[in-house]
């Protein structure tokens, strides 16, 4: 007979209240997790730093998703086989990356305006409205669903008066644009172009820098001038590339003028940029010398046309644009090696622009991003030429523009008949299809038409561009593997690349909103 094994009683329950110790305290440990997060890293801040970043560089790529960072890093490097290689960007090399998500109180495919606004202010607001939060819930960048009672402050607003900083805020776009207004300005719609113009002059900060203002005498062209205004408020105005580059700490407030100006008074595309003009980085470089104090500064740097090239399609662009953007960032890189301890980069983008992808339909598994290097004009410097060329010549000839294809994108039509080269996929070639040059055709004859085709087919061919240039663009850009699925925004997460003095609180992923809440704790902000 086996007697039965009872166990020992005070052994039970020592070892039941271990394990009710433990799952509370594992329990404790998940329930609390989140809420600790925060707290272990700014943990982390203090052990990377006794002292708060004296110097902060705020980079915004506007339309700047991971796939324009990759395209970038593609067109760089190498493509052939067993020897494929990417050319790193510089701040990819930065030791904290995260990223953010993008939707705005509106919808998940949002605008710059709110986006902006949610980086620099930390709340979420209507697609179009800028600095102003949302009240009701009818959609609209309406004065009446804004809550004007109480207008938030910004991150750069906040700096300089609560810690002193001085400020910079830059752009290749207007400087009244959604991106760079969303730092100064809070109204209820982006198009309020001269009422932004009107803030930045009442601003205070110290160094804008970039475009030119948009719609300087208000919409009906029957304001004060916007420059006279902003001269009123005690800025000095450069615009000679010599009276930029004399610009330095004693020079007090400036609003630094690109002297070279493109389309609706930006600066010029990286891939149009003839030999001495100024750059964003030259931009960048200068704020530095602008900014320099004791109390440290504030710069917001935006690359605002990769936003506009992705509106366009116009993929080789948005890579320039990109590449000239990293150019930029290594300026602030330069300045951290001399204040290691003292600097914070942050490089991220506010949405992504025009669905760009890497791989379409006709390429499959294949890419030939090196067929862009026979892209030597923007869409827009097209345009400005098709357009000189049709002033001269009202009755001008497809065969004469094929030649300027040739010229400018580097495609040609040399075979009859669908092209078929053995081993080598024709739509991986500079030669043009049959396909292609019907789309072209009718894209030439749209483009010379008196009154062109309004309908659903149209825009969606063509997305209110040029018919002809962003025909040119689609078919090289997919020669060369990369596809486009809209003419808009879309909603896919955003990377953050962060380096210096905590930047370790920009690891993970988050919202956009907290990256205006991180910085506030980073700079102890009450």
């Amino acid at each position: 007979m086996v007697k039965k094994i009872m166990p020992n009683k005070r052994l039970f329950t020592g070892l039941l209240c271990l394990a009710v110790v433990m799952v509370l305290a594992v329990g404790t440990v998940f329930s609390s997790a989140k809420a600790s997060n925060v707290g272990l890293q700014n943990e982390a801040v203090t052990s990377n730093t006794s002292k708060t970043p004296k110097y902060i560089f705020m980079f915004i790529g506007d339309g700047m998703a991971a796939v324009q960072v990759n395209s970038a890093q593609i067109y760089k490097g190498i493509n052939k086989h067993n020897q494929m290689s990417l050319k790193e960007l510089n701040f990819q090399n930065f030791e904290a990356v995260g990223y953010q998500t993008t939707h705005d109180a509106t919808s998940f495919v949002p605008d710059s305006a709110s986006t902006a606004t949610s980086l620099s202010s930390g709340f979420k607001t209507w697609s179009g409205t800028i600095g102003l939060k949302p009240i009701g819930n009818k959609s609209g960048n309406k004065q009446e669903n804004i809550d004007s009672s109480k207008v938030p402050k910004t991150i750069a607003e906040r700096l300089k008066a609560e810690k002193g900083m001085k400020v910079g805020i830059i752009s290749t776009v207007t400087i009244n644009h959604a991106t760079p207004a969303a730092y100064y300005a809070h109204v209820a719609s982006r198009n309020d172009y001269y009422s932004i113009a009107m803030q930045m002059a009442k601003s205070n900060f110290d160094y804008f820098g970039g475009g030119t203002i948009n719609q300087p005498t208000g919409a009906k062209k029957d304001q004060k001038d916007a420059y006279e205004v902003m001269k009123e408020n005690g800025y000095t105005i450069a615009r000679t590339k010599k009276d930029i580059l004399d610009l330095n700490s004693k020079s007090g407030k400036v609003y630094a003028v690109t002297p070279v100006v493109q389309d609706s008074g930006a600066m010029p595309y990286a891939i149009d940029n003839k030999a001495g003009d100024l750059t964003l980085a030259d931009f960048v470089k200068k704020g530095i010398d602008v900014l320099d104090n004791e109390k440290g500064f504030f710069m917001m740097a935006e690359s605002g046309k990769v936003d506009w090239a992705g509106h366009a399609n116009d993929a080789k662009a948005n890579i320039g644009d990109v590449l000239a953007f990293d150019n930029a960032i290594q300026a602030a890189i330069d300045f951290a090696h001399k204040h290691p301890d003292e600097t914070l980069i942050i490089v991220t983008g506010d949405h992504e622009t025009g669905g760009m992808t890497i791989g379409q339909a006709t390429t499959g598994y294949d890419t030939a991003f090196e067929l862009l290097d026979n892209q030597k004009m923007s869409y827009v410097a097209f345009d400005n030429l098709i357009n000189d060329m049709k002033a001269k010549n009202p009755n001008l000839s497809f065969n004469k523009v094929l030649s300027v294809i040739t010229e400018k994108f580097g495609l040609v039509n040399e075979t009859t008949g669908d092209i078929s080269r053995k081993g080598e996929p024709s739509y991986m070639t500079l030669e043009l299809s049959d396909r292609e040059m019907s789309k072209l055709k009718t894209a030439f004859a749209e483009t010379m038409a008196a009154k062109p085709t309004d309908n659903e087919e149209t825009d969606l061919l063509y997305g209110g561009y040029s018919p002809l240039s962003v025909t040119l663009t689609h078919i090289l850009n997919n020669k060369a593997g990369i596809g486009w699925t809209s003419y808009s925004h879309t909603g896919v997460p955003v990377p953050v690349y962060a380096t210096g003095v905590g930047a370790v609180l920009f690891n993970g992923a988050y919202e956009n909103t907290d990256v205006y809440n991180k910085l506030v704790t980073i700079t102890e902000l009450k």
